[in-house]
């Protein structure tokens, strides 16, 4: 029995036998607003609170001291304030590792002997040696030339990616994929700001690891969209419809894929960060992870949805009603579409329906292929011997 010859009664049943029929293109407001007001609230929050940067990118000194019983992190504080420098800014806490177990302190830039002063107090307060103490200092300048070329790279990155979706496949979707990837950072950047986490150099390689994968699962999509582009063209069947055929039949592909994807990155969260004090770790994986839910949002819908709205009714003389229901699972599971294409009245007056936008075109309705002969087929002649 093929899959299409069972329909499966539960909602988890048609999604594994991939019989579902959602309606993408039609919930594509709600997935638009949801992604405009993370957007609004995500420039709202670096307008007013900023990022929390790292020392790589602002600036300024670190020390790494042993810890112990007789030093914590109130012990840094107060050595900090004993040498005049303020608190306000400072980054002040501890890393425990199976190896390694240290009070980091994070200060801006100060003079060269108030650092060794600074040193030379810690090593006191903990009651270990000067050189026990882990010390370094980046410049501003230094991290202003770190930040402008993680600007850069991601620039050229976004610039590399439109050509090749563009050769590949055309420039309306370049236009998708890249807002689907710039509405994957700016909620990474919007989360990390909101939540005053720390931004280092770790979690700008996780950006551009992001920028990845939503690219890929992007193009799972695309690509089934252009086959299925060339498949129907002789139906004339309307964008919508195909878009929507595309989404649910790599749904559970992209559900799949999605899953085992973000399962290592949890690990590297709760294992390598959580047991093994791997901090480097933690900030790779937490931009990592969020960056991976954002880009199966946005690819179901920001890119697609947006895809479809550009090409909707291109090459087209009138719009369609778009398939629902038993219609579009029979499209999606491939017995609802057999060239053929009835033409039925007008929208009638007074029709309310919201995706046509009360356009009096005409409408197109694919019927599946066992409803298509309206007589029973006429029996076959004998052939004479």
């Amino acid at each position: 029995m093929s899959r299409g010859d069972y329909i499966a009664s539960s909602g988890p049943g048609r999604l594994f036998r991939g019989q579902t029929a959602v309606d993408f293109y039609g919930k594509r407001r709600i997935g638009l607003i949801v992604a405009i007001v993370v957007i609004v609230v995500t420039l709202l929050s670096l307008f007013t609170r900023g990022l929390n940067l790292g020392l790589d990118f602002e600036g300024g000194d670190a020390w790494d001291v042993p810890a112990s019983e007789d030093f914590t992190t109130d012990d840094a504080a107060d050595v900090l304030e004993e040498n005049g420098v303020s608190t306000t800014g400072a980054r002040i806490q501890r890393r425990s590792g199976e190896t390694t177990d240290v009070v980091t302190i994070q200060i801006e830039e100060v003079s060269r002997d108030v650092a060794l002063d600074l040193t030379n107090g810690f090593a006191e307060r903990a009651g270990v040696d000067p050189e026990e103490i882990s010390f370094s200092f980046t410049s501003s300048t230094w991290g202003g030339e770190i930040t402008d070329k993680a600007v850069r790279a991601l620039v050229i990155f976004l610039i590399i990616v439109s050509i090749f979706i563009s050769i590949r496949f055309e420039y309306r979707m370049a236009v998708a994929a890249l807002a689907a990837m710039v509405h994957d950072v700016i909620v990474v950047v919007g989360v990390y700001s909101v939540l005053g986490f720390e931004v280092t150099p770790a979690t700008v390689i996780a950006f551009l690891t992001i920028l990845g994968y939503s690219l890929y699962d992007t193009i799972v999509v695309f690509d089934r969209v252009q086959e299925n582009e060339g498949k129907y063209a002789g139906v004339r069947m309307p964008y919508e419809d195909i878009v929507n055929i595309s989404m649910n039949q790599v749904l559970m592909r992209s559900i799949n894929t999605s899953i085992s994807s973000i399962l290592p990155v949890i690990s590297l969260l709760l294992i390598g960060s959580g047991l093994l004090g791997a901090v480097t770790l933690r900030e790779f994986a937490l931009a990592l992870l969020i960056g991976m839910i954002s880009g199966i949002y946005s690819s179901i819908f920001v890119a697609t949805p947006l895809l479809a709205a550009l090409k909707a009714n291109v090459g087209r003389k009138a719009r369609r009603e778009r398939l629902t229901g038993d219609n579009l699972r029979a499209a999606v599971i491939g017995s609802g579409v057999t060239g053929r294409v009835a033409a039925a009245p007008t929208d009638v007056e007074g029709d309310n329906d919201d995706d046509r936008d009360g356009d009096d075109t005409s409408v197109t309705i694919v019927e599946p292929a066992g409803k298509l002969l309206t007589h029973p087929p006429r029996p076959r002649k004998k052939k004479r011997r």
